[in-house]
């Protein structure tokens, strides 16, 4: 028997947001820490892949410091999509159903349950936002590289030389404008991003209108949502900072927290769920 799929609203009907304590986000840490138990090996294994991907663009652009640069830049702003089969992890968990292999798969495979041949927006959505989200990395990496190569007191060819002649530059304030231009461009992608993806994954909604509620909820909630950024930015660093292993850890910690930063900030009742099978 055909059960027919709910109709999408339409663009401008956005569901309620939440007001939540500041407090919030570490308790999102607290429920994914949780998750990560429960999952067990399955959760874990997100992290040791993109660890082990995090090496690789390490090892092949070592040498080549606005490759390396590129590279990880997109890794991390495409994170939010690499992690969505964390977010159906903690969906089903949380609807008290197994939480193994066939939920990553169904994820990746046949997520919104509709034929792979399907072109329509609502199907590739998920690509689409990848898409985007890399054009705002390159953007970045072009933007940074031409800012480093004006004004850097000599060429910047290594990590090494950057580290050098730019972070611990003794004149100039090279460095400082350089966290700054990147703070203001990574703003408006974590306003897009902060919980675009679990929303996409859960209920019938337009990529245009998951993201709208994305910058609806850090704008309820600016200071919530601030340390929300700053835990990610910290932790993402961490893992990369200790030789790319504390990412086995942070990746599940933070896709998981994501989830349940959705469920607190998103009335989702007026919303219809998008089920997989």
């Amino acid at each position: 028997m055909h059960t027919q799929t709910p109709p999408i609203p339409p663009d401008d009907a956005l569901p309620g947001i939440r007001t939540i304590a500041l407090t919030q986000p570490l308790r999102w840490l607290v429920l994914a820490w949780r998750d990560m138990a429960r999952c067990g090996w399955i959760s874990w294994a997100h992290g040791v892949v993109l660890a082990l991907v995090g090496a690789a663009i390490f090892f092949m652009a070592r040498e080549r410091f606005w490759l390396l640069a590129g590279a990880l830049s997109g890794f991390l702003v495409i994170a939010p999509v690499l992690a969505t089969s964390l977010y159906a992890l903690s969906r089903a968990l949380e609807r008290g159903e197994k939480a193994d292999v066939s939920v990553v798969l169904k994820t990746w495979l046949n997520w919104q349950n509709k034929r792979f041949n399907q072109r329509d927006s609502d199907y590739w959505c998920l690509v689409q936002f990848g898409v985007l989200l890399a054009l705002a990395s390159t953007g970045w990496v072009i933007t940074s590289a031409a800012l480093i190569t004006l004004l850097a007191p000599v060429p910047i060819a290594t990590p090494t030389d950057f580290i050098q002649h730019v972070m611990f530059a003794k004149e100039g304030y090279l460095f400082e404008l350089w966290l700054a231009l990147g703070g203001v461009l990574a703003a408006p992608i974590f306003a897009s991003t902060a919980i675009a993806i679990p929303l996409l994954l859960d209920r019938q909604v337009t990529l245009l209108q998951a993201v709208l509620t994305s910058w609806h909820a850090v704008l309820t909630n600016p200071v919530p949502m601030a340390l929300w950024a700053a835990l990610i930015m910290g932790l993402t660093l961490l893992g990369l900072g200790l030789a790319l292993l504390g990412l086995v850890v942070t990746v599940p910690l933070l896709g998981h927290a994501s989830w349940h930063a959705y469920r607190d900030l998103v009335e989702t009742a007026s919303l219809p769920e998008r089920e997989v099978r």
